[in-house]
């Protein structure tokens, strides 16, 4: 995938994850996270060989339990559903096909849906290539994912189905809470003239948080303090260059690590400096409002050239990893146990972290929101609240049967599935294998609260502490909380239930350990001169602020950037992203 989009337990491989998208994504094929074995109902099939298939089938579908709840009461005749498939790096078991596997058949048994692809892609940017194609061709499937242009692009062509009464009709109470949790916010992305055009994915808002990750033994053995500031994490990194942290007598470790893409601006992953930035009151990449109100573009403001300017000092000094331009993944300092320090979202024991303490058991990291700005704050940007939405062909027979899955798969992912027995095989099936369910869900869609994971995080320490009931966890609670007890009991065994004990420990502690101020990006969308200059002002962009960092730019060559930008387009789309945003 590319820059994976930074998710929680539930998304983490999104859209790495989100990562997407965000990065979430933002997304890079650096991340192969691995989240918590999510729920799902499955029948002994799985354990079969494909010649018992058809017996099997039959039986686990006598056991699943029958529903009188519309949103969840299977179609008297099966029903067919087109899609259009995007395809994981997961392997598959010998006989299982990406339109006929585990998940696919135990959805089919459930619902009584057909689901059949009509097309598929692999990765974020091919599947994006497929579904352009299809809507230029007026030719897409009966459902598919789209992007936020994608989406205003189809209403305006007339070529998919209000879903406003699929969704009230066959909207299951789960789903509508999660959505009602934004305050409407997430619908209203997917409403033109009052009408639903799609089901959209909801974005948690600690994927856009980037902490401080920091080797803590390394602090330990050097009798460092952890850091708060620019010059405290400065002071860390000279240290971690200079006085063998990891005590092989070699001088082979680095400081901070980093990534040539400096910053993810919405979607984090890891090694990007975007709390760097924020800590100068600078969001790259972000539709932001000035201190006059207008809408300017994060990148070309002016506080963009003080981060800069300390980055360039930073790695003229040493302190930034001397290779991070090179790296064709960012992961690469991290999981070879080289750095001690790098920035990225609350869920980097997924991955790399979970990687990097295999290979050395020795390793404790610890997670900081951190660098303060001047005035002793922690300054961050805020996720979209959506990004993808699930959408129908205008003219299929069943609109309800895409609302239909997305219930199913969603109950599955918070761990709600009735059908306990199927839970546990499948649970044992991911275990065994490493291959996610939600890999083979028929869409890359996942909805989870806003803020759940710092409601996961206070409702397991509350229990801890003695302050709850372990009894009355929610489902996704619960399984935290078993990591973590697992770990505690027996550290660094289980590196399954270590990733979503320290995510959480570590990650979760961090997002609630101080207030946030977070910035609000006022736009995400694409306007017409976009469509022709934004690629051309990426690079521009990209390669200005690198430039400046490893020193064959001086910094007032961001001044240069900052005309050439406006020369080049920017002016243009500014005018026309004010316009928007000012209806």
């Amino acid at each position: 995938m590319s820059m994976v989009k930074l998710a929680t337990d539930s998304q983490i491989e999104s859209e790495t994850n989100s990562q997407t998208d965000s990065v979430n994504g933002a997304v890079n094929g650096a991340a192969k996270i691995v989240k918590l074995a999510v729920s799902c109902s499955l029948t002994a099939l799985l354990l079969v060989s494909c010649a018992d298939r058809d017996r099997s089938s039959g039986e686990a579908a006598a056991s699943l339990k029958a529903e009188n709840d519309p949103a969840y009461a299977a179609y008297e005749t099966p029903v067919t559903l087109q899609i259009g498939f995007k395809i994981p790096d997961a392997r598959l078991i010998t006989g299982d096909t990406n339109d006929n596997n585990p998940m696919s058949r135990y959805l089919e048994q459930l619902t009584n849906i057909k689901v059949v692809h009509s097309w598929e892609a692999k990765g974020d940017e091919a599947f994006s290539q497929k579904a352009d194609l299809a809507i230029a061709s007026s030719d897409i499937p009966d459902a598919m994912v789209v992007d936020r242009d994608q989406l205003r692009k189809l209403v305006q062509y007339g070529m998919i189905q209000d879903l406003s009464d699929s969704y009230e009709m066959y909207g299951s109470s789960l789903m509508k809470e999660m959505y009602d949790a934004t305050g409407g916010a997430a619908l209203d992305e997917a409403r033109f003239d009052g009408k639903l055009y799609g089901l959209p994915n909801i974005a948690i808002e600690a994927d856009a948080t980037s902490l401080l990750w920091v080797r803590k033994d390394w602090l330990d053995r050097l009798g460092l303090q952890p850091p708060q500031t620019l010059d405290d994490i400065a002071r860390i990194a000279q240290a971690f260059v200079a006085q063998d942290p990891d005590g092989n007598g070699k001088r082979d470790t680095v400081g901070l690590a980093g990534y040539k893409w400096l910053v993810y601006g919405q979607k984090l992953n890891m090694s990007g400096f975007d709390a760097v930035f924020s800590s100068y009151h600078a969001f790259p990449k972000n539709w932001i409002r000035d201190a006059s109100g207008s809408v300017v573009y994060g990148s070309i403001a002016p506080e963009n050239k003080l981060a800069l300017e300390k980055l360039a000092e930073w790695y003229r000094l040493g302190l930034i990893d001397p290779q991070f331009a090179l790296y064709k993944e960012p992961q690469e300092p991290i999981t070879s146990n080289r750095t001690g320090l790098f920035f990225g979202p609350w869920w980097m024991p997924y991955y790399p972290l979970s990687e990097a303490v295999a290979s050395d058991t020795k390793a404790e990291w610890r997670a900081y929101a951190v660098p303060l700005d001047a005035e002793g704050q922690y300054v961050t940007h805020s996720a979209p609240v959506t990004d993808r939405y699930l959408v129908v062909r205008k003219g299929y027979a069943h609109p309800e049967a895409a609302v239909k899955l997305l219930n199913a798969f969603t109950r599955l992912e918070r761990r709600q599935d009735p059908n306990e027995a199927a839970v546990r095989q499948i649970d044992e099936f991911a275990a065994k294998t490493g291959i996610q369910p939600r890999q083979y869900y028929p869409f890359d869609l996942l909805l989870d609260y806003t803020d759940a994971i710092e409601q996961r995080y206070h409702s397991v320490t509350d229990v801890l502490a003695g302050r709850r009931d372990a009894g009355k966890l929610d489902p996704d609670s619960r399984k935290i909380y078993d990591y973590w007890l697992a770990e505690q009991a027996s550290p660094k065994k289980d590196m399954d239930g270590w990733k979503a004990a320290k995510a959480y420990e570590y990650g979760g502690l961090a997002l609630v350990s101080r207030p946030m101020e977070r910035v609000k990006s006022v736009f995400y969308g694409t306007t017409p001169t976009m469509e022709k200059r934004w690629a051309e002002l990426e690079k521009l962009e990209n390669e200005t602020f690198l430039s400046i960092v490893v020193g064959d730019l001086p910094i007032d060559a961001f001044d240069d950037f900052v005309q050439q930008w406006k020369a080049k387009g920017g002016s243009a789309i500014t005018r026309e992203v004010q316009n928007l945003t000012s209806r």
